[in-house]
């Protein structure tokens, strides 16, 4: 589970949309969902998209794993931060994701902490 969540994690670091493309196309299922409070989409096209855009908004910004990973079954759930690169992190949230497979099926993303102004 360890490998996926850092691949998951990867994909939406992942500027080039090339490399982007092949790592959404490694890490989930054909028909995955996402869905988080700001967006629900499905399949590859529109996780793609939907990584893009977070990347348009916060450019320079990385996701990054904010500690221990908890797994039972086919299910992951994790922590992870949002900011720049360089700086501290802005955005706090968690994902569960479900595994078809080895890949990702289904993610259902929470955000803990958002400021106001972005």
């Amino acid at each position: 589970m360890n490998t996926i969540v850092a691949q998951y994690l990867e994909a939406w670091n992942t500027t080039d949309a090339t490399i982007r493309k092949a790592a959404i196309a490694r890490v989930f299922t054909e028909t995955a969902t996402y869905t988080d409070p700001l967006v629900a989409v499905s399949g590859h096209g529109e996780l793609d998209a939907a990584i893009a855009g977070v990347q348009a908004q916060f450019p320079g910004w990385v996701f990054t794993l904010a500690g221990p990973i908890d797994t039972h079954h086919d299910q992951v759930r994790f922590t992870w931060n949002l900011g720049p690169a360089d700086g501290p992190t802005v955005v706090v949230g968690f994902d569960v994701a479900v595994l078809d497979n080895g890949r990702i099926s289904q993610v259902l993303g929470f955000l803990d902490k958002v400021p106001a102004e972005i």
